[in-house]
């Protein structure tokens, strides 16, 4: 199950300025103008990457959340801010494993939309395995 809400009690996220200026916190929030590679050295370290979504019609952080994954991350990345119950199952499929959106959004909807389609036809970050190369290798 995918979490869909931020638990307390967890490190703060440092700005990226802050983390490659430091480097040794283990929480990073990218804003949707900064470059994901710029964390590419560092992944080893991070426990979160959080990356913030302030308008859910801006879409630069479902690129941000592949180059990380397609990069070798496998920590908790978050989207945070205006997250959808729309835009999850798509993020989930970006590398998105967790979720903490401005307004609540019902469990129920949350696993409702990462549920509808069990198959899929194109390759993704989640590494689900495209109809297509199930059919014909």
């Amino acid at each position: 199950m995918v979490e869909h809400l931020q638990t307390g009690g967890e490190e703060p996220c440092v700005t990226l300025d802050a983390f490659l200026e430091q480097s040794n916190a283990t929480a990073v929030r990218l804003e949707p103008d900064e470059d994901a590679r710029a964390l590419i050295p560092f992944l080893d370290r991070l426990a979160l990457i959080e990356v913030a979504f302030p308008k859910f019609r801006d879409g630069r952080g479902y690129s941000s959340a592949r180059i990380l994954r397609e990069a070798g991350y496998t920590g908790e990345l978050r989207a945070q801010g205006d997250v959808l119950v729309d835009q999850i199952a798509y993020m989930k499929r970006c590398g998105f494993d967790s979720f903490a959106p401005e307004k609540p959004i019902n469990p129920a909807d949350v696993e409702a939309a990462l549920t509808r389609w069990p198959a899929h036809y194109q390759g993704a970050a989640d590494g689900a395995v495209p109809i297509w190369k199930l059919r014909h290798g």
